[in-house]
């Protein structure tokens, strides 16, 4: 292993706390990691990790040795990406998080195109509704809906999209329109089941918040499973405009209290924190917020 795949290592391993997570990113037995480290260490003489049962800990020269590794690295891949003219030369492999219905939707035709475009990148993609962690994961890059980030994430904004309440015309004509997100605590709510113990509806009247208690039979944790369910007047659910839009232009659900729509979601490239950036991950971003900017058609959202 040369000089600067032994710092990539390294790095590796000091953000994710974790030999064997390492080795299973890399599809490596956990053995090579600490073989490659432990060689690392008897080259430069001095102790970069304490290691204990539970835990990896960063010694002071560890601590260092990981800064100055990250400076060398992104002086690398900026050398190298200034002599790849358009990203042709780019090479290795990237681990993307995508959530799993706007990412079979919306992403994955845009990464496939990136992948036609790169053919020495190798790209990884894992789809779940679960939030990611991206350094346990071994992830370099994760695309987030949301508006509650967290303050050390680093992201670009991609886009935005909108949170919709829907119903369909035959379940109000059977139990009334709401006219208020308070009026909800009275109808059949579809929730998604991460809101199921505890549901909360967040609206917006004039700047206030408006936190509304739902309840309902029917939870999924497929959003489309719960527009279905609400087309066929079975209650009141709440989602993302790009679930929603093909329900909408058959007019199989109607959306209501558009009056009291929070801000909306920012749709994001979250990238690990305290991390290198490599030259291909950053032609990645570029791709997807160029091609989500030129084809706002195919993407349901208006971008910032």
């Amino acid at each position: 292993m040369d000089r600067l795949d032994a710092m990539q290592m390294f790095v590796r391993v000091a953000e994710a706390g974790s030999f064997s997570a390492v080795a299973h990113a890399l599809q490596l037995a956990r053995s090579v990691v600490t073989r490659q480290i432990a060689s690392l260490e008897k080259h430069l003489g001095v102790q970069l990790i304490t290691r204990s049962t539970r835990s990896l800990t960063l010694t002071e020269a560890g601590t260092n040795y990981l800064e100055n590794c990250r400076a060398i690295l992104n002086l690398v891949d900026t050398a190298e990406s200034n002599l790849s003219g358009e990203g042709l030369a780019a090479k290795g492999r990237i681990r993307i998080g995508l959530p799993l219905l706007f990412g079979m939707k919306e992403i994955v035709p845009l990464l496939l195109s990136f992948a036609r475009r790169t053919p020495d990148i190798d790209l990884v993609m894992t789809l779940s509704d679960e939030r990611s962690n991206l350094i346990e994961e071994g992830l370099d890059l994760s695309i987030r809906i949301t508006s509650n980030l967290n303050p050390s994430d680093i992201v670009r904004k991609l886009g935005q999209c909108r949170l919709l309440t829907l119903a369909s015309t035959a379940y109000m004509k059977a139990h009334g329109r709401p006219e208020r997100p308070q009026d909800l605590r009275h109808h059949e709510c579809l929730i998604y089941s991460h809101d199921a113990s505890n549901s909360q509806w967040i609206y917006q009247n004039k700047k206030q918040l408006l936190q509304v208690p739902v309840r309902g039979r029917i939870v999924a944790n497929n959003g489309i499973a719960l527009t279905e369910a609400a087309a066929n007047g079975m209650g009141v659910t709440r989602q993302p405009d790009f679930i929603a839009a093909p329900y909408l232009e058959k007019k199989r659900v109607e959306a209501i209290l558009k009056a009291y729509e929070p801000e909306p979601l920012g749709i994001y490239a979250v990238l690990p924190s305290n991390r290198y950036i490599p030259h291909r991950v950053r032609l990645l971003i570029d791709h997807l917020a160029s091609a989500m900017l030129a084809n706002p058609a195919k993407v349901p959202f208006k971008t910032t």
